[in-house]
C-alpha cells in the first residue's frame, strides 16, 4: 500500500523558512515507511492502526506547519520475521528512498531493521518493540525507542503486584528476545522488592495452546503467574487460565498488556489486573480529543503503540522542517535537543542511548460495574515519573554512553 500526501508550497514569508533550506530535502520528498505486524499476534495492538496514526500525523503536520516538501507514506507487513523486515527495509531505502522507518513491533524485527538503518544511515523510530536491548547492547545513533520498554512495564506492574502481597512468582515467557527481556526485568523488580521467583517456562512464539505451561505454573505453588508475553499470546493464556480454574487460586500479572487486549478479554475476565502503559486515551482532554479522531477512522481506541507512532513521526517531521533537511545526523540532533510536548508526552526527552523518556502510568482494569462508557476500562493508580520509569543511564550497557 502506498499513499502520497503533497504539502502545499508556501512563500518564504508565509512559512517562515527560507526557500533554500527546503531545497536541502533530498528530491524535495520525505518518505516514511511503516513496518509492522498486519496479520499476526500483534496486529491488533499495532497493525493497520499504526498506519492510521501515521496518516493522521502527516495530515496534521501539513495542516499546521505547511511545509514546502512532499511527504510520502509506504507500509508493509513484516510478519514478525526479522529476515522479512530487514529485506523490506533494505528495499525501501535502496529502491524507494525511504528516509525513516517507524513502528517495528516485535523485538527481532526491530533489531534486524536497526542494523540495516545504521548501515544505510537512515532513521528508525521504534514504537511497538519492547526489549531493552534496543537501547543497551544493540543501541545505535540512528534509532529512537519511543513508547515503552520491558524495564518500564516491569518496573510498574511487578512492583505494584508485589506491594499488594504477590511475593511468589512463576513466569510464563514467550521464547524470543522480547519475552526473555521482560522476564529478566520483571524478575529483578520482584527480587528487589522482597519477592521470590520459583520458576519459569518458555512457550513458542506465537503460541496457541498454553495448557501444559499453565499446569506447570499451577503446580509451582506460586501466588502470581507473570505473563512475559504480549498480544494474542497474553489473551489466550489468560482465557485458558480462567477455563482451567487457575485464577481462583493464583493471580495473573499481564506484564505487557494493551487496551485492545482488555477489549478482547472483556472486563469480567480482566477486572482488577494491573498493567503499565505509556498512554491511555482517557487521561486528559488532549488524549481524549486525539483518540476521538483516531476512533472515527479506526473504530477502536488507540493503543500506546499507535499513539506513539503519531508522536514520534510528528516530532521527526518538525525536526526536518526546523533543520531544512532530511539529513539523518542533523535531524536526529534536532530531535534530541527538542523536548517532546504533545498529547503523548510532556517534557519527554531523547537520551544519547536513543531512549525517549516520559511518564508512564500504573493502571488497574475496572470491574464491569465501574465502567460507564465504551472503552472506559482503566483506573489510573499512579503516574510513574520519567526518571523512575526507565532504566537509568548509570546502568546502561549502550556503547554510546561514556561512563
Amino acid at each position: 500500500m502506498k499513499i502520497k500526501l503533497m504539502a502545499l508550497a508556501l512563500s518564504a514569508l508565509l512559512s517562515g523558512v527560507p526557500v533554500m533550506s527546503q531545497a536541502q530535502v533530498s528530491d524535495n520528498v520525505v518518505k516514511i515507511g511503516i513496518l509492522t505486524d498486519m496479520s499476526g499476534t500483534y496486529s491488533d495492538l499495532a497493525g493497520q492502526g499504526t498506519v492510521v496514526a501515521a496518516k493522521m500525523a502527516i495530515a496534521d503536520f501539513i495542516a499546521k506547519e505547511k511545509p514546502g516538501f512532499t511527504i510520502d507514506l509506504v507500509s508493509a507487513d513484516h510478519q514478525n520475521k526479522g529476515d522479512i523486515a530487514s529485506n523490506k527495509a533494505r528495499e525501501w531505502i535502496d529502491r524507494d528512498k525511504v528516509d525513516v522507518i517507524a513502528e517495528l513491533v516485535t523485538t527481532s524485527t526491530a533489531l534486524a531493521v536497526m542494523k540495516v538503518a545504521k548501515e544505510k544511515n537512515k532513521l528508525t523510530l521504534i514504537s511497538g518493540a519492547g526489549s531493552t536491548r534496543i537501547t543497551n547492547e544493540d543501541c545505535n545513533d540512528v534509532s529512537v525507542h519511543w513508547t515503552y520498554d520491558t524495564y518500564a512495564v516491569a518496573n510498574g506492574t511487578a512492583k505494584a503486584v508485589v506491594a499488594k502481597g504477590g511475593k511468589k512468582w512463576f513466569f510464563l515467557t514467550a521464547d524470543y528476545a522480547f519475552g526473555h527481556s521482560l522476564e529478566k526485568d520483571a524478575s529483578a523488580v520482584v527480587l528487589a522488592n522482597g519477592g521470590e521467583v520459583v520458576g519459569s517456562v518458555r512457550h513458542p512464539f506465537p503460541g496457541s495452546d498454553f495448557s501444559s505451561y499453565l499446569l506447570k505454573a499451577q503446580s509451582s505453588g506460586a501466588q502470581v503467574i507473570g505473563l512475559a508475553n504480549a498480544g494474542t499470546d497474553t489473551t489466550n493464556a489468560i482465557k485458558q487460565a480462567a477455563e482451567f480454574g487457575i485464577t481462583q487460586k493464583q493471580s495473573l500479572a499481564g506484564l505487557l498488556m494493551f487496551i485492545t487486549d482488555v477489549h478482547s478479554l472483556g472486563l469480567k475476565t480482566a477486572q482488577n489486573m494491573y498493567l503499565t502503559e505509556g498512554f491511555y486515551w482517557d487521561l486528559n482532554p488532549e488524549t481524549r480529543a486525539w483518540s476521538k479522531r483516531f476512533f472515527e477512522q479506526h473504530k477502536r481506541m488507540p493503543t500506546m503503540v499507535q499513539a506513539g507512532v503519531y508522536s514520534s513521526l510528528m516530532h521527526y517531521l518538525k525536526a526536518v522542517k526546523t533543520t531544512g533537511t532530511d539529513d539523518t545526523a542533523k535531524v536526529m540532533a534536532s530531535m534530541k535537543s527538542t523536548p517532546v510536548n504533545d498529547f503523548f508526552a510532556k517534557g519527554g526527552t531523547i537520551r544519547d542511548d536513543g531512549r525517549m523518556v516520559h511518564d508512564m502510568y500504573l493502571l488497574q482494569v475496572k470491574k464491569p460495574e465501574e465502567s460507564t462508557t465504551p472503552w472506559d476500562y482503566y483506573k489510573v493508580v499512579a503516574t510513574i515519573p520519567a526518571k523512575e520509569a526507565f532504566q537509568p543511564l548509570s546502568a546502561s550497557r549502550c556503547p554510546l554512553i561514556k561512563k
